[in-house]
């Protein structure tokens, strides 16, 4: 398959011809959701080649047990699946007697794929001759509504291109699914109920263990020349979980037959009665009708571009690979529900579960932050306090008590549900992530309210984790962490990680300062809190004994701080030495020899220098940058965006450009050769990172947004727009000057590389 199959494009990602290496891929990348759900690009109609079907909800999920040769204390029990669910975008279809199948096709010629994300639909063109010699055009278009989020909307057409021709259309939902990633092959779901109803349909399924109940739904309109016919089905098939329509239509030579399906998903999530909750979205899609609904599609995406759109001018594939990322982060999450989350693959595909991990705290949040209304933000970090005892539960069953909580690595519903020990029980450091985003909501929105309501007790639960997890070293005279594995995932079970031992003693003091603020300008939250959970000035004494004198492992010759104690006596051969035709490592070398390599496998003690850049000096991080990024492989989709920000600090303005290719075209270029998996949904919050925070260098300080940019060779300009403090301000690079325009109310000063500048509503500055 060729890597960069995807034609350029400003806005939209375009495949031409044919290929059935790259049907997966493409599958992937085509991908459509609309935040309540989503669908890889299968083809509505059966294809016998290779293809990964799926179609997923939000928040549906299922407890496959875990798989494991050694049971140990404390180890998950399941690890929660987002499920492939009922098929509603089915259609088969015969041609004067023949089943359309791509496979089988004598000729499939100009196939054209496109996602369009300006307007956000997805819409295949081909042209084909059947092994019966008849030849027809195809054009297939579908979308999710935003608006109506349990609908989508399907419209293919058939032109028979050499004589007449029938077409016999059979549209069926069918929840006889199954996730290619099951640990046991289990089936997940159970069929309840299946009626049907002129040209509507329903499968009612029950998930097994999690009781979920979702009636998938169709209604099918039959067209002539974009002429309703009124036709009901001449046959209905039906079992247990699947049911099955036919329609009829004689078609004369260069005339067009269409389908229109409305399709989509009723849950118990959000409905008493799924059967009902179905019938009132069919109800609402057609009383709206399908043009209608296309057209509050492109309104809706409109409206979300006028927030989050990036442009770069001069370098096409830059400017596709950052809308791509921005595309599919609104497809995912869109923030309407705090009972949702980003998994790391959306819905594109069944890897990591689709759960939740800490990329939303360390990379998601300053994405919706700065592109959404803040109460998208705050709707996140409300999940984590959702789950709060369930953090609290987690810790217990490794052996902390009162009240320390340890949040999961991977989570559906707060329950750890990981089946790897070493990041199940080491990768510690995820609790400091979800403290550090409550601190950089409460920076970036000025919302201060969130921490008496709900998050004080989180960060007091962490506290207590950080507090019990680290141990005295009378050796050293000071506490350590030991036994951990940090965001190198390439190191496991190593003592005195920098990052993990920074975070923690940070968490511990951001706790206390925030329990002093609020005992003083809150007060009855200080009070409900403090009795709830039962905190004693001896124990605020003892955490901070063991934060006052934190153990950092420091190398004086080098003048770094050390990833872990024992780094330094790796074997240090740097990435640019090591033989090519060895890498990716994680695919070439056994596990064991990468534990005792110093390959890095994303931002470590970077990731530390990325959270906390004004506790370092610039010649600090240039000196960690340099040491550490020379053994980095890269091979976690997280990795390129954090040193693409740093390279853009240190002004390695090349190194930061490859950096921001690399991560913004992860997906579409298929770096890792791993698309058909699925795309890699919460590292794309990084790219948007690496545009905003790397070349336009915005942090927020002291209640002020500051400017340091900078912008790539390769580029004329490019401009960004922040969403701060309900002000848009939108800011344009260009070689020689940065501008500044403001949609809001008030006037803001912002700050440009340390000066500052003041931008008044709807006027223009040029720096």
């Amino acid at each position: 398959m060729n890597q960069d199959y995807i034609k350029p494009d400003n806005w939209s990602i375009i495949e031409e011809g044919f290929d059935a290496e790259s049907v997966k891929s493409s599958e992937s990348l085509f991908s459509i959701g609309n935040g309540a759900m989503g669908q890889r690009a299968n083809f509505e109609e059966n294809y016998s080649g290779e293809t990964f079907q799926g179609s997923y909800i939000a928040g549906i999920y299922y407890p496959d047990k875990t798989k494991v040769g050694w049971w140990k204390n404390g180890y998950p029990e399941y690890f929660a699946k987002v499920l492939n669910a009922p098929n509603w975008i089915g259609i088969d279809i015969e041609i004067n007697g023949e089943n359309l199948d791509l496979a089988n096709c004598k000729t499939v010629n100009n196939f054209r794929r496109e996602l369009n994300m300006k307007e956000g639909w997805y819409s295949r063109s081909f042209e084909a001759t059947l092994q019966n010699g008849t030849e027809i055009s195809v054009n297939v278009l579908r979308f999710l509504s935003l608006d109506l989020d349990e609908v989508g909307l399907i419209n293919y057409e058939i032109t028979p291109l050499n004589k007449e021709t029938k077409i016999i259309y059979k549209p069926y939902i069918d929840a006889g699914v199954h996730n290619e990633d099951a640990n046991w092959e289990e089936k997940f779901w159970e069929p309840l109920d299946v009626k049907n109803n002129g040209n509507q349909a329903f499968v009612t399924a029950r998930t097994f263990k999690t009781h979920f109940i979702a009636t998938t739904f169709m209604h099918n309109v039959i067209l002539l020349n974009d002429k309703n016919q009124n036709v009901t089905p001449e046959k209905v098939e039906s079992n247990k979980e699947k049911i099955q329509f036919e329609y009829t239509v004689n078609v004369p030579k260069g005339e067009k037959a269409s389908l229109q399906k409305i399709g989509g998903y009723a849950v118990s999530l959000n409905h008493e009665n799924t059967q009902v909750g179905a019938e009132n979205s069919i109800k609402t899609a057609l009383a709206k009708g399908y043009n209608q609904l296309f057209h509050d599609q492109i309104t809706a995406w409109a409206k979300i571009w006028e927030m989050s759109d990036i442009t770069i001018d001069g370098d096409v594939k830059a400017q596709q690979g950052i809308r791509f990322n921005i595309f599919q982060l609104n497809q995912t999450y869109l923030g309407k529900d705090s009972r949702l989350n980003i998994g790391p693959k959306g819905f594109t595909g069944e890897k990591y579960g689709g759960s939740t991990y800490w990329d939303t705290e360390a990379y998601c949040i300053p994405f919706y932050m700065a592109t959404k209304d803040q109460q998208v933000a705050r709707n996140l970090l409300t999940y984590r306090y959702n789950q709060l005892d369930k953090a609290i539960e987690n810790a217990a069953k490794l052996g902390f008590n009162n009240g320390a909580a340890l949040y999961p690595m991977v989570t559906m519903n707060g329950e750890e549900c990981h089946n790897e020990w070493e990041i199940t029980f080491e990768e510690i450091h995820r609790n400091g992530a979800i403290a550090f985003a409550i601190f950089n909501y409460y920076r970036f929105t000025g919302d201060y309210s969130y921490i008496p309501e709900k998050g004080l007790e989180v960060l007091i639960g962490i506290a207590r984790f950080w507090h019990q997890r680290a141990n005295f070293s009378t050796h050293k005279n000071q506490y350590m962490i030991l036994g951990v594995t940090g965001p190198n995932e390439y190191e496991n079970n190593v003592n005195n990680n920098f990052y993990t031992n920074y975070i923690a003693k940070w968490c511990i003091d951001y706790a206390h300062a925030q329990i002093q603020k609020v005992s003083l300008e809150y007060p009855s939250d200080h009070k409900r809190i403090i009795e709830k959970i039962k905190l004693s000035d001896a124990e605020l004494k003892d955490w901070k004994k063991v934060a006052d004198n934190m153990y950092f492992p420091y190398s004086e010759e080098h003048q770094i701080y050390l990833q872990q104690d024992g780094f330094l006596d790796k074997e240090l051969v740097r990435v640019a030495d090591l033989d090519k035709s060895q890498r990716p490592i994680n695919q070439k070398w056994s596990w064991d020899r990468i534990l005792r390599s110093p390959y890095i496998k994303q931002a470590d003690v970077l990731q530390c220098f990325y959270f906390f850049e004004d506790h370092f000096s610039k010649e600090e991080l240039k000196r960690n940058f340099e040491f550490y990024e020379s053994f980095t492989v890269h091979e976690s989709s997280l990795s390129p965006c954090v040193h693409s920000i740093q390279a853009a600090v240190l002004d390695k303005m090349d190194m930061a450009y490859t950096f921001y290719l690399r991560t913004s075209r992860l997906d579409l270029d298929d770096y890792n050769k791993e698309v058909e998996e699925g795309c890699h949904i919460t590292s794309m919050a990084g790219t948007w990172m690496s545009i905003v925070e790397g070349f336009g260098g915005m942090r927020v300080k002291n209640d002020a947004l500051h400017f340091s940019p900078k912008i790539p060779e390769e580029w004329n300009g490019y401009s960004f727009k922040i969403n701060f403090r309900n002000q848009l301000l939108k800011v344009s690079i260009q070689k020689n000057e940065t501008t500044f325009s403001l949609e809001g109310n008030k006037e803001i000063s912002v700050f440009v590389n340390g000066k500052e500048v003041l931008v008044e509503p709807n006027s223009l500055v040029t720096v």
